[in-house]
């Protein structure tokens, strides 16, 4: 999709989110006379609105926010150091009025539910469109609706729902069941896949198949495992996608665009086009590019600045996440070619100096405890296991270790540039092969299971593992299902989901302690999310719609 955002005519019409966060009366004043009516009735009008509610996956996907409502708090992930959002890593007196993330993805999700039901009330007066045109664009409007408010009701169960649009303040907001959430989402995901098109031109637009690809999230969310092994394996079969034979080449910047792709956030190559502005859409343009490049990499430019300095391959390290020693042990690099195509462990010279060149190794920072003796008879500095984590697991420094390269981007054309032109996947073909293979394990067909789950190993084999990465049936449960989503998703903000659809959350980090920061604060009720405090604050029913339980 073009990276360019028509925001003008929707700032005059004055779209706002559902429910206003500001408690104070507005007074409203419009010397442009635009109303929705007016700007709508047009196609150009309407091709803005439509573009704006494609905006705000940007708000979630490839940026910190998403991030930590996603990877965070989770069995993987840990803080590092840089980590600004420690409440939703650790659960550690998370609540609704201690972190902007939730505030600012609350309110823009709300704000795109709000342009979604505003186009499709719309829609039918669009006089310049064609019948076909009218359905498509509801088509795509559906299927973002149903797209934001899975996110919504995932993050934080049944809050306010309406298919209705607002112009204008609303001080009032409801508390929908659950499944009045679903049952809309099934019946958008179905308008969705009768009317888009198979294929697009115009990238990062929905398609059928990127609708029956998240239909099929959501039916194993939902426990439906039948629809969603038919419904993997149709996109599977007859779209014309493919696995990439490589599996490092799917984090390669000039390979983005692939048949693996399901569907993704288009960030443009053009930065421009990608704002930095950070107000709520639409002033707010489309609020960057992927920042993903920044959050999961080490501080190498601290190990010695006398041979390694800050370059642009290596990335500029914000320091925020950390992999769980957990994590790092999933994976038998030896047979597993994942790891290596995603965690970087070695940092090479850049600066020359006495007893180095460049490219001699400057930093090391291997899976295994390494003999004190050994590793101080080497020139270089070493982070051994030992040196990042306690035997509890628990990191005893958070500031060099393995860090995930997969959403590097040595594009950049500066070591300062915050900007990333990566596009951020939000579906590839490898999940259709794990959900399907987890629906499976649901309705114990272990062979089937290990049928999906070996076409991603094969390719995930290094050069002459294959057989060693083939895994049996009788290893089919859902712990090593989750422990292959870890090795082939680790970072694309699928996590939190996996653990909590999988009723996994509280035995994954606590029981089994494979998250020993956030095992010591998690609680049953932490598979919501607080409602954000602002949002409770501005709202005249209080009485009705509250806190969700636990948070106080």
């Amino acid at each position: 999709m073009k990276n360019k955002f028509f925001t003008g005519l929707l700032a005059l019409v004055g779209v706002v989110t559902v429910i206003s966060s500001c408690s104070k009366k507005l007074e409203e004043y419009n010397p442009s006379g635009l109303t929705a009516s007016t700007v709508y009735s047009k196609a150009v009008g309407f091709e803005s609105l439509v573009n704006a509610a494609y905006s705000y996956t940007r708000y979630w996907y490839g940026k910190e926010e998403g991030y930590s409502l996603t990877e965070m708090g989770t069995d993987i992930w840990t803080n590092g150091s840089g980590d600004v959002y420690p409440q939703l890593t650790t659960y550690n007196n998370l609540q609704g009025n201690n972190t902007n993330a939730l505030d600012l993805e609350w309110n823009n999700f709300y704000a795109a539910i709000n342009l979604c039901n505003t186009g499709i009330s719309n829609i039918a007066g669009v006089s310049d469109y064609t019948a076909a045109q009218k359905t498509t664009r509801e088509a795509e409007l559906r299927f973002l609706r149903a797209f934001y408010y899975w996110h919504i009701v995932e993050t934080w169960g049944g809050v306010h729902f309406s298919t209705k649009p607002s112009d204008g303040v609303i001080t009032t907001a409801n508390r929908a069941p659950v499944d009045t959430f679903y049952n809309q989402i099934f019946t958008d995901l179905q308008y969705a896949i009768t009317n888009l098109p198979a294929t697009t031109s115009d990238y990062g637009r929905a398609t059928i198949p990127a609708a029956k690809g998240f239909l099929a999230r959501v039916y194993l969310t939902r426990g439906m495992n039948a629809q969603a092994i038919a419904m993997s394996n149709d996109v599977i079969k007859n779209y014309g996608l493919s696995l990439l034979p490589n599996y490092a080449d799917l984090w390669d910047m000039t390979k983005l665009k692939n048949k693996e792709v399901v569907w993704a956030i288009d960030y443009s190559t053009n930065l421009a086009y990608n704002d930095l502005a950070t107000g709520t859409f639409p002033t707010g343009h489309s609020r960057g590019s992927n920042n993903g490049h920044l959050m999961f990499g080490m501080v190498y430019d601290q190990v010695n600045t006398a041979i390694l300095i800050r370059d642009i391959p290596n990335g500029r390290p914000f320091n925020r996440y950390m992999p769980t020693l957990s994590l790092l042990n999933m994976f038998n690099e030896t047979d597993d070619a994942r790891f290596n195509a995603s965690f970087q462990s070695t940092w090479f010279v850049n600066k020359a100096a006495t007893g180095f060149a460049i490219g001699d190794t400057a930093a090391y920072a291997p899976k295994v405890a390494v003999a004190t003796a050994i590793s101080n008879a080497k020139k270089y500095t070493m982070y051994d296991v030992s040196k990042v984590y306690g035997s509890n697991g628990v990191p005893s420094q958070r500031k060099f270790y393995i860090s995930l390269k997969k959403f590097l981007d040595p594009t950049r054309t500066s070591v300062a540039e915050a900007q990333s032109a990566r596009d951020a996947y939000v579906m590839r073909l490898a999940e259709l092969y794990l959900i399907a293979a987890e629906a499976e394990v649901n309705i114990n067909k272990p062979d089937s299971a290990a049928y999906y789950v070996n076409v991603l190993r094969t390719r995930a084999a290094n050069p002459g593992r294959v057989a060693a990465m083939q895994v049996l049936p009788s290893q089919m449960n859902i712990d090593f299902i989750l422990d292959e989503r870890a090795r082939e998703l680790a970072g694309e903000q699928l996590r939190w989901f996996d653990l909590k659809r999988t009723g996994k959350t509280i035995d994954r980090i606590k029981t089994q302690n494979l998250n020993p920061d956030a095992a010591a604060y998690i609680q049953t009720y932490h598979l919501l999310r607080p409602i954000p405090q602002s949002q409770l604050d501005a709202v005249t029913n209080k009485t009705e719609f509250k806190q969700n339980p636990g948070y106080q």
